[in-house]
């Protein structure tokens, strides 16, 4: 079989590096990285390359603002992966023209406002005869996969909840940064009490606990799966999902900017993306790179018994990056 070219967006990244050291790992793809910076690109596709000798990372100058069918075609793509982030705000702009290309399409983008501008485009991409999937990462990709199983058999879900709770050494860009603070202290939508309410992001802190991480606190967080998991599975009192950092420090220390920016005189916290990131590296030595993901569901079998469901993923050092990989990895590998 023909190895199958995929693009890469944001390959150098944390996350997108990690992705396409997965797809390196089988002979099924050619992968192409992408990003503006032509020298950070070349420099990113030879380490890569050089964690799997005999398979050549290509490098290629690309910016997603501009970035046309045209582009895509002249390189002669099977799939486009956007793994950079970050899409709050932002338009299908990459989907659109991987559709025109004639390419497959999936990001892993876990913003609730871009993911619900993909299901418009689900015609024409049907007719272009390509898949076009968004939200192929730990939200709601593998939350959701996990509710599948957990409920299957179940006659009513009443209360669904799901966290992540990140290590403190993990890798903290500045894109994943400024996207928690374009909602931290503002109204999100969330089904709680049986109804549909707004709370402040990064609000209602809550303590977990992860079997063999132990307690880490989590707040309120705008991910699709506040719209997914209550449309899916029809909870009748609540669905809800939340996150956390590791140090209390800095969880409550988002927590009270979280509030600050609540003020109506406050503006967008995003402008604070890069003081915060410098910050925060003051304290990488505390803490660890260990973090976890919680997914519970209460409700009952078809029966009528009632039964409460839990799944915990503890992620050791070092693997917490590649865990947001590992659903587009398998919708690769499936399309």
């Amino acid at each position: 079989m023909t190895a199958r070219r995929v693009l890469v967006i944001g390959g150098s990244g944390a996350f997108g590096s990690r992705l396409v050291e997965r797809l390196l790992a089988t002979t099924d793809f050619v992968v192409v990285i992408a990003g503006r910076d032509k020298a950070r690109i070349e420099r990113a596709a030879r380490e890569l390359s050089g964690l799997h000798p005999g398979f050549a990372v290509e490098p290629v100058v690309l910016d997603t603002a501009t970035l046309t069918a045209d582009d895509l075609k002249g390189l002669r793509l099977w799939a486009v992966v956007d793994a950079a982030g970050p899409w709050q705000g932002a338009t299908p702009r990459v989907a659109e023209a991987a559709i025109d290309a004639g390419c497959h399409y999936v990001d892993l983008a876990d913003a609730r406002d871009f993911v619900r501008t993909i299901p418009p485009l689900d015609a024409r991409a049907r007719r272009a005869g390509v898949v076009v999937l968004t939200g192929a990462s730990s939200t709601p990709g593998l939350s959701n996969a996990v509710l599948d199983r957990m409920t299957r058999n179940w006659g009513k879900v009443e209360t669904v909840f799901a966290a992540i709770a990140s290590g403190n050494r993990a890798p903290r860009g500045k894109a994943v940064i400024r996207a928690i603070l374009s909602w931290a202290g503002r109204p999100v939508r969330v089904f709680e009490n049986s109804v549909w309410q707004e709370r402040p992001g990064w609000d209602w802190p809550q303590a977990i606990r992860i079997e063999g991480l132990g307690r880490r606190w989590v707040s309120l967080a705008e991910t699709p799966d506040l719209d997914l998991l209550a449309h899916r599975y029809r909870p009748t009192r609540a669905a809800v999902f939340k996150a956390g950092l590791e140090l209390p420090v800095l969880h409550f220390g988002l927590w009270a900017l979280a509030q600050w920016a609540r003020l109506p005189f406050v503006g967008s916290l995003t402008g604070l993306a890069e003081p915060l990131r410098r910050m925060a590296l003051w304290l990488d030595r505390l803490g660890s790179d260990r973090g976890g993901m919680l997914v519970e569901a209460v409700g009952t079998e078809a029966a009528g018994r009632r039964v409460r469901a839990v799944w915990q993923l503890v992620a050791e050092a070092g693997s917490g990056p590649t865990i947001p990989t590992l659903p587009a990895v398998a919708a690769l590998k499936v399309i």
